[in-house]
C-alpha cells in the first residue's frame, strides 16, 4: 500500500507534490502511522532529479511539522488540564502520575523533548503533554523545532544523496527507524516504570 502511494506521489506535478508532503509532515504529529518520513525522502529523491527543489522541500515540510506540533501543544495546554482533572482522562492518568510527569518535564523538559522527537511512536505525544503540564512555549516548541530540523535535514540529504537508487534510500530509512524504534521501546519502558514507582510512592 505504501509503495502504491509513493508511486502515485512520484507522478504529481511540483505544487501538488509540495502540498501533499507538507500535509503528511503535519499529520504525522496527529496520526503517527502516516509514512511522512519515507514520503519526504521520496520528495528529496525526486528533487535531485529536477522535479522539486530540495531546499524548498525541506523548509516547507519542516515548517508544516513544527506548525502542527505547535498547534497540538496549544490545544493540549488549553483543554488538556481540565480533561485529565475532571474527565475520564483522570482514570487513564491519575493526578499522582500527572504530577510525576510534570516533575519530569520541569527537570528534563528541553533535553527530553529534543531526544524524544527522534523516536517513532513517541514523538507525536511529546509536545501535547508538554502543553498539558504547562511547560512554556519556548521550552516545548524550541527543542521540538530543533530536533525536527535535524531529522528533516537527514531525510532530504538521504533522498538527494542516493538519488540514483531509491531502494538504497528506503533501506537506509528502514534501518534508521528500526534503531530509533528500539530506542523508543526502551525509553517508553523506562518512563512507564518511573511513573509507576512515583505513583506507588504517592499512593
Amino acid at each position: 500500500m505504501v509503495d502504491r502511494f509513493l508511486d502515485w506521489l512520484a507522478q504529481l506535478q511540483a505544487v501538488p507534490a509540495y502540498l501533499v508532503l507538507m500535509a503528511l509532515s503535519a499529520i504525522e504529529n496527529v496520526f503517527p502511522p502516516v509514512p511522512a518520513d519515507v514520503a519526504v525522502a521520496l520528495g528529496a529523491f525526486l528533487a535531485r532529479r529536477g522535479q522539486l527543489s530540495v531546499a524548498l522541500l525541506g523548509v516547507l515540510c519542516w515548517l508544516s511539522n513544527v506548525g502542527s506540533a505547535a498547534w497540538s501543544y496549544h490545544f493540549a495546554r488549553t483543554h488538556g488540564p481540565g480533561f485529565f482533572r475532571d474527565g475520564w482522562g483522570s482514570k487513564v492518568m491519575p493526578p499522582a502520575v500527572l504530577r510525576a510527569l510534570q516533575h519530569a518535564y520541569d527537570r528534563y523538559g528541553v533535553a527530553g523533548i529534543f531526544v524524544s522527537r527522534f523516536l517513532p511512536g513517541i514523538r507525536a505525544g511529546v509536545t501535547p503533554f508538554a502543553g498539558v503540564v504547562g511547560l512554556s512555549p519556548l521550552k516545548a516548541i524550541g527543542p521540538a523545532a530543533a530536533a525536527s530540523a535535524i531529522w528533516y535535514a537527514f531525510l532530504v540529504l538521504a533522498g538527494s544523496t542516493l538519488a540514483e537508487n531509491w531502494d538504497a534510500v528506503k533501506h537506509l530509512l528502514a534501518e534508521a527507524n528500526s534503531v530509533l524504534a528500539g530506542v523508543a521501546v526502551v525509553f517508553a519502558a523506562l518512563l512507564t516504570f518511573w511513573l509507576w514507582r512515583r505513583h506507588r510512592k504517592a499512593a
